[in-house]
């Protein structure tokens, strides 16, 4: 690739909404490239759709970037030499320069209203080209006289419009298809198609990385930088993200419906709050269309702004695996030391009304370290180290291979057992409670699901023994001993 030129490249969301993985990956990409390249990444939104305009949407989605990881050289809340960049302030550029392509002859002044525009729509498959032929002088005495109007780029009726793409190559366009689109609206802002080729010129973006949603604009996005005589960025459309297993594209409308199996989510706060490491959604994103060997697939953030290239990303549709991110997720949090765990799921438990000690919440990370997914598990595997009462119901105490009479059994002489003990160490729990189980003629199994009902109230829980060591002889002594009372009155 010629990097002779300094790259600039820029990630330009439009404030709609929450930050989707999607979007998020398209920023990526962004800023990888501009990373290996040493070159600029910009942040512009695009607001000038105030129908679907959110509040607020932007500074949650810049915070998003942000915490996974995702920083810019110039943007609305850093500046830089070609500010301002919220497009909704730049209108009067975008104006000056859709009055240009007037002057020129590219563009033209359109006073059909809405109705008109919507009973043409029944009978044409775009704009009818109504007012692409009123005299230029006339024009411009009902735009003075205050008449309302939008301005509609002139598009050719004959041939083709091809554009290189540097990973799906020629795409062509036949001219016919193109109706003579709006640039600028007449309530006072562009269209998005005028304000992002005007913006991407004067910001200098020599490279336009974007997703698959535009590849059906690539030819009004070119016919508009020809008419001006600009040279074009080079472009690069990502693959399309595709719903778990390939059944159908992935997108904000199916949110709600397709992606929350379980308790995924496409949107980047969502998997913040469920307790994802960003540093595990960084390197699923990353695979979803590029790779760097086919062979290697653990990538931390640095390793990526060394290794990234356009080049190697892959056109074809890439499906959205949750399974990757969780098995990503759990390589992280491996790799985490206990202290940096300790820290992460500490908001979780306070979120839930556990107030830990400090110690005792490091003392217990090696236990659920192996275990955790996300960073809000810890709540389910510790709450009840500190829950005065375990509730639990008589029924949960019998299964299959054995009736409440026996666990009433079981629990009477672990709780002997357990009394005898000189030392209350996990080592001798251990030893003790094997024994006691060869001796009673049960599997270790058998002997250690109800104790551990009993004193975590869950039939999954952490390492029993060293749970018992840290739930302490009191506390462990008292839940067994509710047990043993609750299944002697039934």
């Amino acid at each position: 690739m010629n990097t002779n030129s300094p790259i600039r490249v820029r990630f330009a969301p439009s404030p709609t909404g929450h930050l989707h993985i999607g979007g998020a990956r398209t920023a990526l990409y962004n800023y990888l490239f501009a990373k290996a390249y040493s070159g600029s990444m910009i942040l512009r939104v695009e607001d000038t759709d105030r129908n679907r305009y959110v509040e607020d949407s932007a500074k949650q989605l810049i915070k998003d970037l942000k915490w996974l990881g995702i920083n810019w050289d110039e943007g609305p809340d850093v500046g830089g030499i070609f500010s301002p960049y919220i497009q909704s302030e730049r209108t009067k550029l975008h104006r000056s320069h859709a009055e240009q392509l007037v002057k020129i002859g590219k563009a033209y002044y359109c006073f059909c209203d809405k109705v008109r525009l919507q009973s043409i729509r029944s009978k044409h498959k775009g704009y009818d080209g109504h007012c692409r032929e009123i005299d230029a002088d006339t024009a411009m005495e009902r735009v003075t006289s205050g008449e309302k109007h939008t301005i509609r780029f002139r598009s050719p009726k004959q041939g083709t419009t091809t554009v290189d793409d540097l990973i799906r190559k020629n795409i062509t366009v036949k001219n016919k298809q193109l109706e003579d689109f709006v640039l600028f609206k007449a309530d006072g802002f562009p269209v998005y198609h005028l304000a992002a080729m005007v913006d991407d010129h004067l910001m200098e973006i020599t490279h336009v990385i974007r997703g698959d949603e535009w590849l059906s604009s690539i030819a009004k996005h070119a016919l508009i930088i020809r008419a001006f005589g600009w040279s074009e960025p080079i472009w690069c459309h990502l693959s399309v993200l595709t719903q778990p297993g390939g059944k159908g594209k992935m997108s904000k409308r199916d949110a709600k419906t397709k992606e929350q199996d379980d308790n995924h989510s496409i949107f980047i706060h969502d998997l913040r709050n469920k307790g994802y490491h960003p540093e595990a959604i960084i390197n699923w994103m990353a695979l979803m269309g590029w790779s760097l060997d086919d062979k290697q697939e653990d990538f931390k953030l640095a390793d990526l702004e060394k290794v990234f290239k356009l080049e190697r990303i892959n056109p074809s549709p890439a499906a959205v695996n949750f399974s990757k991110l969780d098995y990503f997720q759990g390589k992280h949090v491996r790799q985490m030391s206990d202290r940096e765990v300790a820290a992460s799921v500490q908001p979780f438990l306070r979120k839930s009304g556990i107030v830990p000690d400090k110690e005792m919440l490091l003392s217990l990370v090696p236990l659920i370290k192996n275990r955790i997914v996300t960073f809000e598990d810890s709540v389910e595997w510790l709450s009840f180290f500190f829950t005065k009462e375990i509730m639990i119901s008589p029924s949960e105490f019998t299964n299959k291979k054995s009736t409440q009479e026996e666990t009433l059994v079981i629990l009477q002489n672990v709780k002997l057992t357990l009394e005898q003990l000189q030392e209350f160490k996990h080592e001798s729990i251990e030893t003790e409670l094997r024994s006691l189980a060869e001796t009673m003629g049960l599997k270790l199994g058998q002997l250690l699901n109800p104790v551990r009902l009993a004193i975590s109230g869950q039939k999954v829980s952490p390492p029993l023994f060293e749970t018992l060591e840290i739930l302490g002889e009191n506390l462990v002594h008292s839940r067994i001993e509710k047990a043993i009372k609750l299944l002697e009155n039934i």
